[in-house]
């Protein structure tokens, strides 16, 4: 609970809810116009004009920064502890002294080094992005990142095509921040930031934290003993996973290839993984000889790398396969000179036709080059209907081609897999190729594709897609990755049916540590729903399992889970369970482990799931997601800013139903908390460490799931409350306003608590493709900001 002196405010009892009402409302009204009319930033001739590169949208209303002074205090709390202060102050035009000024005025603890890899493109850019997209012009964050205008327009747009959902489509358009001295109102507002966080963290902030990135050190140390040898009858194989360190970005340029350390590949290989991955473009690792010249700009920088990082594998059991999406589609200006070749057009990219023989004949040349040049590569896996934007039937467009409008969608992509296949077989016979059914035909049936794939290519496909589930009450079916969805669905059983009648090896998709259904704790300690997946797929008979996407790539006890079933005779579920429980615990702390991995389970099983939620929810954020006293108006982003678009999140569940099912999800985590700290007391010395990680991260796991319940009735209390057509009035009214402050100080609570959680734990908030999504001040934030949705203060 809040301290007692805050309850005693006038402004907070249940009687004097309608005056703590309008004045959040007058407040946030002021906010939002001085938002609008470039209030608290200065358009003086030293700072920089706005000349846009990315697309610009409306005004940020939705990220009202009221709890803070101006926009320029809030650009300097943002980005403390994130890049240096020089770069803080080199993008507001000012002194290192002045930035420093401004963070000690609102009670920010001192300056720290900052670690390499928050300047990383691979690591950090995105966390910077998203927490600096709604304060400051693309301008100004491109010089934080210390890149040009067209630097970082290509990275958010070109890169990835998910970097730019992420962000939302569209660059908010916010005036130039320079600095100011602050004024007296300012100033005392700074005060009082500095008040709340001695108030709330006391000395924390100042204590011993471990910096961000801190984890990736851990897991690059070697081990001093090498992992014990695989089964000599293993059940699937392969076994891939991807890192947990770095994925993103362009890995193969990386001369130390950080994304794969030594010591991160003993304790894959302890686990039993023998595959690891790594995004590539074959345009940046083939020539493209006379039909495309322009490609193949360092293919001899990145196979060497690719070579040396194929021999640090090696002695670990370790094959290397690159993730394709290919062919990549190109701008306009790409086919000026061979108009021939142009396909399908989306947005400001043009297919590479594969119906014209040049654009096949390059895809399978480059893929052999591949293979020739980097022997001993395991294979690759090919998303061929989805992610980046490829051939001409991409997402079913291809009747926009005049050339594969005749042709049938399921002879298109067929033949894009086989003429990738076709060059990896001319170099190695043995090479695995990996159709992933991912996007065929909308993600429906695609036995058709399969009939036409060529026997030398496996087919994988999601295990749990399509499985009906019911939660609170609600039916619906699984549409993206799930671990409280025990596979495999009724989709994935289909197509490796129609694999196996067709001569094809078959390989399951699967997660075992985390989904988006929580992605910013690295594994989810619910070990009984992964192990009955596991036990399903050896049924299931599948030849090769594949572990991880950008996400769920952190060794772990889950994954020790599934290796234990990847031996012959398979072992029970029990068995299995009980051998991972005295590994981890030892002797005495096994059964409480046990324990808790059924309570944890049993409480994941409630989880609200759809693919609406798991992409749009504040979950990922958790208590680092702000409250709004009105209403915004904008829509939730993919795994990006969820603001306070509760329809998105909810999906087909009603706003009461969506808060209870996490509310079930958090109580019944409690069980299986005490359950796991009886089991962490009881773990022998050697075994400690691990067994408080598994701690830390199922207690930060309970404060997100706990914290989407608190937003959801805060956002319908307030929502009521602000209705024209129905304004309650009375015990409703008293009720719904009583409703939204104790949402709001049980989101101060559980900021605390993840704060303190996540300033001891670099690895809690991390995701290797969206990056951080939070750092502990944005905790502390959170808390100011609740602290003055209380106050009303102007």
């Amino acid at each position: 609970m809040h301290t007692a002196t805050l309850h005693r405010s006038p402004a907070l009892t249940p009687h004097s809810g309608a005056v703590w009402h309008r004045r959040i409302r007058r407040c946030a009204r002021a906010v939002v116009w001085a938002v609008l009319c470039g209030a608290a930033v200065c358009w003086t001739a030293a700072c920089p004009a706005a000349d846009p590169e990315l697309p610009v949208g409306p005004a940020p209303p939705a990220e009202m920064f009221a709890h803070f002074p101006d926009s320029m205090h809030a650009f300097v709390w943002r980005n403390w502890h994130a890049v240096e202060p020089e770069r803080i102050a080199g993008a507001l035009g000012t002194s290192v002294e002045n930035v420093a000024t401004v963070a000690e005025s609102m009670g920010l603890p001192p300056a720290v080094p900052i670690p390499p890899q928050q300047r990383a493109r691979g690591q950090f850019w995105m966390t910077l992005l998203r927490r600096n997209w709604h304060l400051a012009p693309s301008r100004q964050i491109a010089a934080l990142l210390g890149i040009s205008e067209t630097e970082l327009a290509e990275y958010v747009r070109g890169e990835d095509v998910a970097n730019w959902s992420i962000l939302g489509g569209f660059k908010p358009q916010c005036p130039p921040l320079c600095y100011e001295p602050p004024d007296e109102s300012a100033r005392r507002r700074a005060a009082r930031i500095k008040q709340i966080v001695a108030e709330e963290f006391a000395d924390e902030l100042r204590g011993p934290g471990e910096p961000r990135f801190a984890f990736v050190r851990r897991l690059s140390e070697p081990l001093p003993a090498a992992p014990s040898a695989s089964p000599k009858e293993a059940v699937f194989s392969p076994r891939i996973i991807g890192s947990c360190l770095k994925i993103v970005g362009d890995p193969l340029l990386d001369p130390q290839l950080e994304s794969y350390p030594e010591g991160l590949l003993q304790r894959l290989a302890a686990v039993g993984v023998d595959g690891v991955w790594l995004f590539a473009e074959l345009a940046h690792l083939a020539p493209g000889g006379e039909t495309f010249p322009e490609f193949g700009e360092n293919w001899q920088t990145r196979l060497e790398n690719l070579r040396r990082l194929i021999q640090r594998c090696r002695p670990f059991g370790i094959g290397v396969y690159l993730y394709l999406n290919e062919p990549r589609a190109m701008p306009p200006s790409f086919f000026q000179q061979r108009p021939a070749l142009a396909g399908t057009r989306h947005g400001d990219r043009i297919c590479l036709c594969t119906s014209q023989p040049a654009v096949r004949q390059w895809l399978t040349d480059a893929t052999a080059h591949l293979f020739r040049e980097a022997p001993g590569l395991a294979g690759v896996f090919l998303i061929s209907d989805s992610e980046n934007q490829t051939h001409c039937a991409w997402r079913g467009a291809h009747q926009g081609c005049p050339r594969c409008a005749a042709r049938e969608y399921a002879d298109i992509v067929a033949e894009v897999n086989a003429t990738i296949a076709a060059g990896a077989h001319r170099v190695d016979p043995d090479a695995k190729v990996l159709a992933w059914d991912w996007g065929w035909h909308g993600h429906g049936d695609a036995a058709d594709v399969i009939a036409r794939l060529p026997k030398s290519v496996w087919l994988m496909s999601v295990s749990e897609w399509s499985l009906p589930i019911q939660r609170g009450g609600v039916e619906t079916a699984v549409g993206e990755y799930s671990i409280s969805a025990v596979g495999p669905g009724p989709r994935a059983l289909r197509h490796w049916k129609a694999a196996g009648a067709a001569g094809l090896k078959t390989a399951a998709k699967v997660q075992v540590n985390n989904t988006w259904e929580l992605s910013s704790v690295p594994y989810l300690p619910v070990l009984d729903l992964v192990a009955e997946h596991c036990r399903r797929l050896t049924a299931a008979g599948v030849d090769g399992v594949m572990l991880s996407w950008t996400l769920g790539g952190y060794p772990s006890p889950n994954l020790e889970v599934a290796y234990r079933f990847n031996r012959k005779p398979v072992p029970s579920v029990e068995e299995v369970l009980d051998a991972v429980a005295r590994n981890r615990f030892g002797p005495e702390g096994s059964p409480h482990a046990r324990h808790a991995w059924t309570a944890l389970s049993r409480a994941f099983s409630e989880y609200p799931y759809h693919i609406a939620t798991v992409y749009t929810a504040p979950v990922q954020l958790g208590p680092a997601n702000l409250l709004y006293p009105i209403k915004t108006g904008w829509r939730a982003t993919m795994t990006g800013f969820p603001y306070d678009h509760l329809d998105a999140w909810r999906g087909p569940y009603p706003p009461e139903i969506f808060a209870a099912q996490y509310e079930k999800v958090a109580d019944g985590w409690l069980e299986g908390l005490r359950e796991l700290e009886a089991a962490a007391a009881k773990a022998p010395p050697a075994n400690r460490e691990e067994a408080q990680t598994d701690l830390s991260f199922a207690r930060a796991a309970r404060l997100h799931f706990a914290s989407v319940a608190n937003q959801t009735r805060f956002i319908v209390a307030r929502d009521r409350l602000a209705d024209p057509g129905h304004v309650p009035a009375g015990d409703v009214r008293r009720g719904l306003v009583e409703q939204e402050r104790k949402a709001v100080e049980a989101e101060i609570q559980l900021a605390k608590e993840l704060y303190a959680l996540s300033h001891r734990n670099s690895a809690l908030g991390f995701e290797p493709f969206c990056q951080y999504f939070y750092l502990p001040l944005d905790l502390v934030e959170k808390v100011v900001a609740c602290r003055w949705l209380l106050s009303g203060d102007p």
